[in-house]
């Protein structure tokens, strides 16, 4: 029970944050851009966010409350805990869409983000979308991370709280770069039981990026980007570019919201561009602003932001599940990426 109260304090507080914090006149554009970097000064608690075992209790008492709902274990992480798959399969006819967090356990907010998406597919707010849509949500691929249990030393990091978070796995490897010899037990449990398994036609991986980065001069809230390997099909680039487009009208049109384009390599290692080709899956990269912690103070954000960053993560969520299930992806303008400025990091004043 106090997993939960602390889950839904943390989110209705996300809420309250990016209603109540975001007037309706113009210089807001910079909220989440302006949000403050740690400096050394800022409050960084991992305290407030879900645990492991926190969210494991949240979706499986979610899965009580959902008729649609259905929790899976797709396998398990090096130090042994179980790594979940959120299954809404009305319809194995529908278009599936797949959203991927925490490869990097220190990128916690989309996860925050991802367990208040899923509260909404039980009510009213998201009523008859799965009809049209089968949606699949990893919401944590690294608990290990997440939860600090890992065999190399964190005492460098800056956060504050009951852990600290790192990017790597319990034995230091990053997630996002084997996805072609799929050699730790976090991303052979994705491929085998997740893309192999199901017909998955597009996905967003949710990551966060350092909190310095700037497009027209002004501070982002993330950045996004498609497959960029040479040998991904053209109709899949396209597919995948569609759903950028329906991710930045989403969110860069908010008060709180302005997207860079990502500079992201050309490795079939990262899954980007892995599941792209391998898979022939449409695929987006969305990089929110700032880390939950991190050795490297200026990657660390100052946590006044996660409300908006939260906000950020839950709208593209159901902008993309609601543009899947009624078509509208189908006609998505990919023009926008022609003039997209790469964001750059800004120097230090």
């Amino acid at each position: 029970m106090e997993a939960l109260k602390k889950c839904a304090l943390t989110l209705s507080l996300a809420g309250a944050l990016v209603f109540s914090a975001v007037p309706m006149n113009s210089t807001v554009v910079e909220a989440v851009g302006n949000g403050p970097g740690f400096g050394g000064n800022e409050t960084i608690n991992t305290s407030i966010l879900t645990t492991y075992s926190e969210m494991a209790d949240y979706l499986q008492k979610q899965e009580a409350k959902q008729q649609n709902m259905e929790l899976e274990v797709i396998g398990e992480s090096v130090k042994g805990r179980d790594l979940y798959l959120v299954k809404y399969m009305t319809n194995p006819e529908n278009p599936t869409i797949l959203f991927l967090t925490q490869q990097h356990g220190n990128e916690q907010l989309t996860t925050e983000g991802a367990l208040e998406f899923i509260k909404h597919l039980g009510t009213g707010k998201m009523k008859g979308v799965t009809d049209n849509v089968n949606i699949l949500i990893v919401p944590m691929l690294n608990p290990d991370g997440a939860m600090g249990d890992v065999d190399f030393s964190l005492d460098d990091y800056v956060a504050s709280g009951d852990r600290n978070l790192t990017r790597l796995n319990a034995v230091g490897v990053d997630l996002n770069r084997d996805h072609v010899t799929k050699i730790q037990p976090e991303t052979k449990a994705l491929h085998t039981n997740v893309m192999s398994k199901y017909d998955i036609d597009y996905m967003i991986d949710l990551h966060h990026q350092g909190a310095n980065s700037e497009r027209d001069g002004e501070l982002v809230s993330g950045s996004i980007l498609y497959p960029t390997s040479p040998n991904v099909d053209e109709d899949v680039l396209e597919g995948s570019k569609k759903l950028g487009s329906i991710v930045f009208d989403a969110i860069d049109s908010k008060g709180w919201g302005h997207l860079g384009k990502y500079n992201g390599g050309n490795a079939e290692t990262i899954s980007r561009n892995g599941i792209a080709v391998e898979y022939g899956i449409s695929t987006l990269l969305f990089e929110m602003r700032g880390m939950s912690d991190h050795y490297y103070e200026s990657y660390v954000l100052g946590q006044k932001s996660n409300g908006y960053l939260i906000k950020q993560t839950v709208t593209t969520l159901e902008s993309t599940v609601r543009a899947i299930a009624d078509g509208s992806i189908d006609t998505a303008d990919t023009s926008f990426w022609d003039t997209l400025a790469f964001q750059q990091t800004r120097t230090s004043e």
